[in-house]
């Protein structure tokens, strides 16, 4: 007496697998210009003289396959502007705009529903 079992579909042949790395790279893609875009609302809402030479080194750099980065390429008076440089301590000094911790708490917040989006867009892909 001998038993076959044959093993087929998308969790064996690969196509899970792919389908789940697709949709961890859209997530992260979207958080991050979902992130980007937090940030340069942010800026349009805050100055009251928009600035095109900070608003355009705003970017999203992919650092590794899992970790994408939003960042003002280190342009000197972007903690001044965030409200946390070494100038804005003293008193009366520039508060600053904020506009980079509110982008993140809103990131934070809305992060899982956009990551939720790309995974049931790859779920059929998944055999769910």
């Amino acid at each position: 007496m001998s038993i076959e079992i044959e093993f087929r579909g998308p969790l064996f042949d690969g196509r899970a697998e792919r389908a789940i790395e697709n949709a961890c790279d859209e997530a992260r893609d979207n958080i991050a210009d979902f992130a980007e875009e937090r940030v340069l609302l942010g800026t349009a809402m805050n100055f009251k003289t928009r600035t095109p030479y900070y608003e355009t080194r705003v970017t999203t750099t992919r650092v590794s396959s899992e970790v994408s980065q939003v960042d003002d390429q280190g342009v000197i008076y972007g903690p001044w502007l965030e409200g946390v440089g070494s100038r804005n301590r003293a008193r009366p000094g520039f508060p600053g705009y904020h506009f980079w911790r509110a982008a993140k708490q809103v990131v934070v917040a809305r992060g899982p529903q956009i990551a939720d989006i790309a995974v049931q867009r790859h779920l059929p892909e998944m055999g769910g």
